[in-house]
């Protein structure tokens, strides 16, 4: 089959060489991590120097760190935990967040009657750090903050330091769905002053099925899957010892190769945005994704006057791209849906784009696209 043209990264990415080496390394192993003999103890053995290994790299201790199927659970995880065990009565959150975020904050409003509380945010998808504020200081409840570092589908860069010191100032939890910004952007999640964050494989050029959640330490959780004493009896279930060696190779390899790789895929998203702006008439960029500064490398969001079954024609000659998240099945996102409220814009009168770039895009690829892209205007 002939290779296609793969820009939709920001929904998962292709392994990497060496994470399949590594991968095919692993499966050879057998051996319950949970049991007391030798094949048993070895498995066990390599878990835990991979849990040490992906701490130092976020510069966390290793007791931080939970391994979970998915980044989907790591946020279940988190958010469960703060309402059920941590007694937080409030949740303040926003609208642009992933469902995994926003359909589990739902769920523990209606199972245990909490406060949930939406910070406010521009046309352009910024958070207004005074109305969160606001918000903190007319609480008198247990609150928790979860507010997503980079958004997975207008690429936005949340200024998380200071969130977290607005939290800090009023004694909050904080949570941050952290799943675009791991393996992307230089995080020191300890300087960060985050007590909780969420992270997964496949979003870093790493295997499906497996993430991590980020529990700061001396904060006590508990399992919500029952069965098992696994990962310190916080996450009952065997551990997926191949996954977790894949993840911690991918994570590593993300962090050797960073700098470069952040700056060639940047210089590729700066010359989509040079031709895209000069060749398509009433082009809008979503969010912040044009500005280099304060929008993730690796997403560029785009709409643009209704163009019907664009990305399924293009998929035909070769080229996979998202008209929205993964995770959206309708046309139209509830991100989309929140940004356009706040414009004149009829939403219905629009076609989006979400162009994802990722580290085995090539320059010629990027033309091609452009050009078969352009062909529709």
């Amino acid at each position: 089959m002939k290779r296609k043209i793969f820009l939709d990264n920001a929904s998962t990415t292709p392994l990497r060489k060496e994470v399949y080496i590594s991968l095919l390394k692993t499966l050879k192993r057998f051996g319950n991590p949970s049991s007391n003999h030798s094949l048993g103890v070895y498995n066990k053995y390599n878990i835990e120097y991979s849990r040490i290994k992906i701490a130092k790299i976020l510069k966390i201790s290793a007791e931080e760190i939970i391994f979970t199927s998915s980044g989907t659970e790591a946020n279940n995880l988190i958010l469960r935990n703060c309402v059920k065990n941590l007694r937080v009565q409030c949740i303040i959150t926003s609208l642009l967040e992933h469902k995994s975020v926003l359909e589990t904050v739902y769920d523990l409003y209606l199972q245990y009657d909490i406060i949930v509380k939406f910070v406010t945010f521009n046309s352009k998808g910024e958070i207004d750090l005074n109305h969160l504020r606001k918000l903190l200081k007319e609480n008198t409840k247990i609150t928790l903050v979860s507010l997503m570092y980079v958004n997975n589908e207008i690429g936005n860069i949340l200024n998380i330091k200071k969130v977290s010191e607005i939290c800090r100032e009023f004694n909050t939890y904080l949570h941050s769905d952290t799943i675009q910004a791991i393996g992307h952007l230089n995080l020191n999640l300890n300087k960060l002053n985050i007590h909780f964050a969420s992270a997964s494989a496949h979003k870093f050029y790493g295997p499906y099925g497996i993430g991590f959640a980020y529990i700061k330490q001396n904060i006590s959780i508990k399992s919500f899957i029952t069965g098992g004493l696994q990962e310190k009896n916080r996450r009952a279930g065997t551990e997926n010892i191949y996954g977790i060696i894949g993840m911690t190779e991918a994570l590593k390899l993300a962090y050797n190769n960073l700098n470069y790789e952040k700056n060639y895929i940047k210089n590729i998203k700066k010359y989509c945005i040079k031709k895209l702006q000069n060749n398509i008439p009433n082009l809008i960029f979503n969010g912040l994704s044009k500005n280099i500064n304060q929008s993730i490398y690796t997403i560029l969001s785009i709409a643009f006057p209704k163009k019907y079954l664009i990305s399924l024609n293009l998929d035909l000659k070769g080229v996979i791209i998202s008209q929205s998240s993964a995770c959206i099945s309708s046309e139209y996102s509830h991100v989309f849906k929140a940004l356009y409220k706040k414009t004149k814009i009829y939403i219905q009168d629009l076609t989006f784009l979400r162009i994802s770039f990722g580290i085995f895009n090539k320059k010629k690829e990027i033309k091609k696209f452009l050009k078969l892209l352009l062909s529709f205007f």
